[in-house]
């Protein structure tokens, strides 16, 4: 199909969701993707956090090829292995003792905000609110949504879903104001990924930890974006030294093949009963093999520092250049803040330089490439991203 033929097409058939890129991708290798025209694209997006192995890895392509083969999907009335393979993986790996697996990240916060109100059912009190963070995002279905503390995301579906409270991230004493009888669960993300990549105060996520346990509240980590060694750690709160009693994993974890999961400590995770929460699709063959794949990998000796390691060298490269105020975050989740507002600029001139970049609003590039990128490459990135931001602000963004 032709570029213009596929962009017509698209407008007439599908819901407008999305604002696209001008670029109609067929095929992926390493960390490049490739247009229809034979364009060469270095990809620092990959599927927003997704890719973690890049494209046709040869260990999650066999993977995947075995799956599709043999089994690749039963419902969850039936024992399969790599279902259960993979939740002693993730367990065998982490202080949580059970795990529910689902198909995205929205539906991994769902299941932990059920787990929470359910828990605290079970014992006989009446605490059912979620405090979360201004400027989260932790998904868009009803639920997910209403945890979110943004707004713009909310505005156009309300009703939301009752019992939600919104705090300024980064900030105990409006937390703890925040705390009533009621208050079953505290949910954040380690690294604030939609709004901008602000990572948690180490301290403050260290207090959060120690004010639920003294007030008897579920602690929840929304680690869709982070984990799977997007940081450089399997898990975004070991940075922190927080370990919280319910966790949230999608994105990362069967590197582009969808998968979710939540991880409880068996105290919480016990709660749920069967007919409790359910997933047609959640755990099957297919997903679980996948994601075996990508653990193996991640989990093999010295990926997760290499992780680490090129997350700084990206940094080091992009730290205090011209145009350029600030760059955070941990491993190969960044955020670059502009010093003008012309982020989305920026994209426009990397996309015509061969680079792929998500650009959140007018003042923040994201880069969160896949895990496998090399060092040259990165070397390849920040040159062309210091030369994007430097036209774009000659072309008057300043």
């Amino acid at each position: 199909m032709e570029y213009k033929e596929l962009i017509e097409k698209e407008s007439k058939y599908l819901m407008q969701t999305y604002r696209r890129k001008p670029v109609y991708l067929v095929s992926g290798k390493g960390s490049y993707v490739y247009d229809d025209a034979g364009n060469k694209y270095l990809d620092l997006v990959a599927g927003i956090a997704v890719n973690t192995l890049g494209y046709a890895h040869p260990k999650l392509t066999a993977a995947v090829e075995t799956a599709v083969k043999t089994l690749h999907h039963t419902s969850n009335l039936f024992y399969t292995r790599p279902q259960v393979e993979l939740a002693q993986k993730l367990v065998e790996n982490s202080p949580f003792d059970r795990v529910f697996f689902a198909n995205s990240g929205a539906e991994a916060v769902e299941g932990a905000i059920k787990l929470a109100r359910k828990y605290w059912w079970q014992k006989g009190e009446e605490k059912y609110e979620i405090i979360s963070a201004v400027n989260s995002f932790h998904g868009r279905t009803m639920g997910a949504l209403s945890a979110t503390g943004q707004e713009k995301y909310q505005k156009p579906f309300r009703p939301l879903v009752p019992g939600f409270v919104y705090v300024p991230y980064n900030d105990l004493n409006a937390l703890e104001k925040a705390l009533t009888s009621k208050t079953a669960a505290v949910i954040l993300e380690p690294v604030q990924g939609e709004s901008g990549v602000n990572p948690a105060d180490p301290a403050y996520l260290q207090k959060v930890a120690e004010l639920c346990r003294e007030k008897n509240i579920l602690l929840i980590f929304d680690e869709v974006q982070t984990g799977v060694g997007r940081t450089g750690k399997l898990f975004a709160f070991e940075h922190f030294g927080v370990v919280p009693d319910i966790i949230t994993l999608a994105k990362g974890l069967a590197g582009g093949v969808p998968i979710g999961a939540v991880l409880a400590k068996e105290e919480v995770a016990k709660a749920f009963e069967p007919g409790d929460h359910a997933s047609t699709f959640g755990g099957n063959p297919l997903a679980c093999t996948a994601a075996l794949a990508v653990l193996e990998e991640v989990l093999a000796p010295g990926f997760l520092e290499e992780v680490l390691d090129k997350g700084k060298l990206f940094y080091s490269l992009l730290v205090d250049a011209p145009g350029i105020k600030e760059v955070r975050g941990y491993g190969l989740m960044l955020g670059i803040e502009l010093n003008f507002p012309g982020a989305g600029r920026v994209s426009d001139i990397l996309l015509a330089k061969g680079v792929l970049i998500n650009n959140i609003g007018e003042w923040i590039l994201r880069i969160v490439p896949p895990l496998i990128i090399t060092r040259e490459e990165i070397r390849e990135a920040s040159e062309k991203i210091l030369l994007a931001v430097k036209e774009a602000g000659t072309d008057g963004a300043l």
